[in-house]
């Protein structure tokens, strides 16, 4: 390819071309359209998914989408997503005055100028970047370790919006990769994530982007005050301007719903196939490692005991973090997981979703959505949420107290009945075994808690305690099923046994901990008011 930008041509135009693959929500038949027509469909809600989109990838797309949006809207005045592409057209076309061909929405064009999501680099040869990536996954954010998981390198006949979304992905989610390859300034330190935590509508993929836009849209000028964000005309496409990767980007320069870029990158079209080339930069494209993560993104919880954004562990959204999220437990709510402003009946869900990082590792992708009932939301925005969050916390320590409990009950099964013996072999196989117990009550967790929210005129203590019972009843299960499937001494097998069932029973009647002595009192106190049985 040449490397002389007169011979370097405008290729595969987003505002122009039909590059972008979704499928329609009443027949789920493909449809290829520009980024304008994406637009409208979405303010139409008429899209049901991305066929190439990859799961790590569908938070920053929607987030790019929504920024967008929120910002082209804002320039133009206007309050309302338009429904014309031709509208939104002219509204992104405005966003960069100074590219009257649309350069900075193509994939590709000469490296003086931008494109989309790669900043120009005016005066530098492409072609001496050593770093040349034939695969449209190859760009991507995601780090394999030998092809275990996630294949690499596998998109050599990617199509055009396969780069497209490897692009936004790369440019708004990385982080720090070794020198020279640094991060968004949208999370919590260079080994960190960018989660995607908000409040959605049931429904298609525009029924969440419209609430998001508007959302954005009405918190504009709060999240400017709080960051410290020009009010007016901030820096908002970071990919406009030049960069040579020695000079980073003050936040208060910014717009507060700006789209950044973290790496130096051009693609090229090579017959028209495109390849991409990357270089490194001295220093991250934002100065923000004094922010901690905290931005004013809209979709970021922020734990305000910590001072610093939330980051997603390789636990994933495990129940405990859910409760969290969903009752304000010790994170300040992101602006996407407002719950006022929804109409009365309107069924929500809380939707999580985050690519954890590691130091030179992918720990996977995890997403979870908790359903939200129309009496649940209307009680978790209101004043009730404390009384919610306190049901959750008390829930999380009766499943803490019995999972401890049936532990300590594997122990002595697998120690063969002895209570002193005890090993790092034994505890492993006892926290293995036990494991199960925990992972059922995380999958039932919120269907239990909303039982008990939503309950009206009933005793929540009592409900409680019924809820109880069914977890001990679910905790000696899994026991029961570990004397046959844990490993254990045939000749001393009963022993084991009797010994390990006495030790669960034990705890029961005469617990230390105080949820479950709140449950033996209670269960003591229901048998003493029962009938007496006839013999």
């Amino acid at each position: 390819m040449p490397s002389t930008s007169a011979s370097i041509a405008l290729h595969f135009n987003l505002l122009d071309e039909e590059l972008i693959r979704w499928r329609c929500v009443e027949r789920g038949e493909l449809h290829r359209g520009s980024l304008p027509a994406l637009l409208a469909a979405l303010a139409a809600n008429t899209v049901r998914d991305f066929p190439a989109l990859r799961p790590h990838q569908r938070h920053p797309w929607h987030a790019f989408l929504v920024q967008l949006a929120a910002i082209a809207l804002h320039r133009a005045g206007q309050n309302e997503p338009w429904i014309e592409a031709t509208d939104w057209r002219a509204a992104l076309l405005a966003l960069t005055p100074d590219d009257a061909d649309g350069a900075a929405w193509c994939l590709v064009a000469p490296p003086e100028r931008p494109a989309f999501l790669q900043p120009p680099v005016p005066g530098e040869r492409i072609a001496d970047w050593k770093n040349l990536l034939h695969a449209a996954d190859e760009l991507d954010m995601l780090v394999t370790s030998k092809n275990h998981d996630l294949k690499a390198a596998r998109a050599y006949r990617a199509e055009p919006d396969d780069w497209l979304f490897a692009l936004v992905s790369l440019q708004t989610q990385e982080g720090f990769l070794g020198a020279g390859n640094y991060g968004i300034s949208r999370m919590n330190g260079g080994f960190a994530n960018r989660p995607g935590v908000g409040v959605a509508p049931l429904g298609a993929w525009g029924a969440r982007w419209i609430a998001d836009v508007q959302t954005l849209l009405a918190e504009r000028d709060a999240i400017t005050d709080q960051q410290g964000y020009a009010s007016e005309d901030g820096l908002v496409l970071l990919w406009l301007l030049a960069w040579a990767g020695t000079q980073s980007l003050a936040m208060s320069s910014l717009d507060p719903l700006y789209i950044e870029i973290c790496r130096r990158v051009r693609l090229t079209a090579d017959a028209e196939r495109l390849v991409a080339r990357v270089t490194s930069s001295k220093v991250a494209r934002i100065a923000s490692k004094d922010r901690n993560g905290i931005t004013g993104d809209a979709w970021t919880p922020v734990d305000v005991a910590g001072g610093k954004a939330l980051t997603v562990s390789d636990a994933g959204f495990e129940y405990r973090l859910m409760a969290d999220l969903l009752t304000g437990g010790r994170f300040a709510q992101s602006a996407a997981c407002r719950l006022d402003g929804w109409p009365c009946d309107a069924s929500l869900q809380l939707i999580a979703q985050a690519a954890v990082r590691g130091q030179g590792k992918t720990d996977g992708y995890h997403e979870r959505r908790v359903p939200i009932s129309p009496k649940l939301r209307r009680r978790l925005a209101g004043p009730q949420r404390v009384a919610v969050a306190e049901m959750a916390k008390q829930r999380i320590a009766a499943i803490a107290a019995l999972r401890k409990l049936l532990w300590s009950a594997l122990v002595v099964l697998f120690a063969n009945g002895d209570t002193d013996e005890r090993n790092d072999s034994i505890n492993d196989k006892a926290s293995r075994f036990a494991r199960p117990f925990e992972q059922g009550e995380d999958a039932r967790f919120f269907d239990d808690l909303a039982q008990e929210a939503e309950a009206d005129d009933i005793d929540c203590h009592a409900l409680r305690m019924q809820w109880m019972d069914g977890l001990v009843t679910r905790a000696e299960f899994v026991l029961t099923q570990a004397f046959e499937a844990g490993p254990c001494s045939a000749m001393q097998r009963y022993k084991a046994r009797a010994a390990a069932l006495s030790r669960f029973h034990g705890g029961l009647r005469n617990p230390k901990d105080a949820v479950l002595k709140d449950f033996a009192d209670y269960h003591a106190q229901q048998q003493r008011h029962a009938p007496a049985t006839e013999l």
